[in-house]
């Protein structure tokens, strides 16, 4: 029995995971869990599956729910709150493998703690290593932690890896759907709306990977990610618009061999997957729905990404390049820039136009602390929010 903290038990990740708890009761146990701010999941998941710790956003929300446990008669869950709490769910000393889905750098600290208190971790937090990768991996060489991904793309990569030696290999191909614009005129994009860009044409996810997604910043963070993952320079990190979204990722080896991981698209075989690794379990157990239909094959695109069009890709491909304090802020602008979008305060194309000028105001000193990390993501937000502010205080969007 595989005991497990789910950091962002709430969200799709989160409950997904405990779907697969649900199938594999003899397999994988939750006894910690970090529900954010959703009092409602948090305390129906609390009652099912009677957590040891289980931790919100904040005291308020913390004391509601330990007062609806109490009165519903389960009297044995200690409740906690904000950044402590998170840690504390993530370095119970019973778990064994942490999932880190919580989205953005609010899972970094207690992603970080659990490395450094030897847990497995299972990385659906993308930004963790796009913020703090170079921190995060030193932890890990030190404390001989695995860092399996779970990311469909770089779980891809991380299964296809298992077909050659690190020296053989390469490129990278990491595979995006287009997101819903991938063919609609650039002239257009001044005018999309948020509803628009939230209709993604694959995933069901969250609104702000939602976003990235459209703009194509999330497979910037996806090469970030892949870098740091699989030691590897960015120009051996490649992107191809694969609209089906049924190839999740690719390795090209010296020998001129490219494997590729193709499955359905349901994150829940790349979370089995980390759960289980270095085994293979049967999926089929856990849904029937799980087993890839070869007809889905009799079709196949891909294409090269337009930088033009997404700059947000050309963005990351030089914060990649530039270091640590580039990626950091790329991250923190874009998150500020994705809510003001969502907000309506900037158009559509104001996103990657804000980014750009936070990396342009962005020092090149690299971070020696997860503290730092934070104080840098901090300075890259208020910089964000000062160049959405004065752009709107001259009438003119970011």
């Amino acid at each position: 029995m595989k005991k497990i903290a789910i950091l962002g038990s709430t969200g799709s990740i989160g409950q997904s995971t405990l779907s697969i708890c649900e199938s594999f009761p003899d397999r994988y146990q939750p006894v910690s869990l970090a529900a954010g701010r959703n009092l409602d999941v948090a305390f129906a998941q609390c009652v099912r599956w009677q957590p040891r710790v289980v931790s919100l956003a904040t005291e308020e929300l913390a004391a509601a729910l330990a007062k609806r446990l109490r009165e519903a008669g389960h009297n044995g869950i200690e409740v906690v709150h904000g950044s402590a709490g998170t840690v504390s769910v993530a370095t119970l000393p019973e778990v064994e493998f942490v999932v880190s889905a919580i989205v953005g750098v609010a899972g970094l600290e207690a992603t970080y703690a659990a490395v450094c208190a030897g847990k497995t971790i299972g990385l659906a937090n993308k930004e963790c290593l796009v913020a703090a990768g170079e921190l995060i991996l030193a932890a890990a060489r030190k404390h001989n932690v695995a860092l399996l991904p779970i990311d469909s793309e770089h779980n891809a990569v991380h299964q296809c890896l298992r077909g050659g030696k690190h020296s053989e290999v390469r490129q990278i191909w990491l595979t995006a759907s287009g997101g819903p614009f991938r063919s609609t005129p650039a002239a257009e994009f001044e005018r999309i709306t948020p509803a628009q860009a939230l209709k993604h044409p694959t995933w069901v996810m969250g609104r702000r990977i939602t976003i990235d997604s459209a703009t194509m910043m999330n497979k910037g963070f996806e090469i970030i990610e892949a870098c740091r993952l699989f030691d590897l320079p960015p120009a051996k990190i490649r992107v191809t618009i694969h609209p089906q979204s049924t190839v999740h990722s690719l390795v090209e080896f010296i020998d001129g061999s490219i494997l590729a991981q193709i499955s359905v698209t349901d994150m829940r075989l790349p979370i089995l997957y980390a759960l289980a690794y270095p085994e293979r379990v049967d999926a089929g157990l856990a849904a029937p729905s799980l087993t890839f239909d070869l007809a889905a094959l009799s079709h196949l695109d891909f294409a090269q990404p337009d930088l033009a069009r997404f700059p947000c890709l050309r963005l990351a491909y030089e914060a990649a390049a530039s270091g640590p304090a580039a990626c950091i802020a790329l991250n923190a602008a874009d998150e500020v820039a994705v809510a003001a979008f969502l907000d309506g305060a900037v158009p559509f194309p104001g996103i990657p136009r804000t980014i750009e000028k936070v990396l342009n105001a962005t020092s090149s000193h690299a971070p020696a602390s997860i503290q730092d990390v934070l104080a840098a993501d901090e300075a890259a937000r208020e910089c964000a929010r000062g160049v959405i502010a004065r752009h709107a205080a001259s009438g003119l969007h970011a």
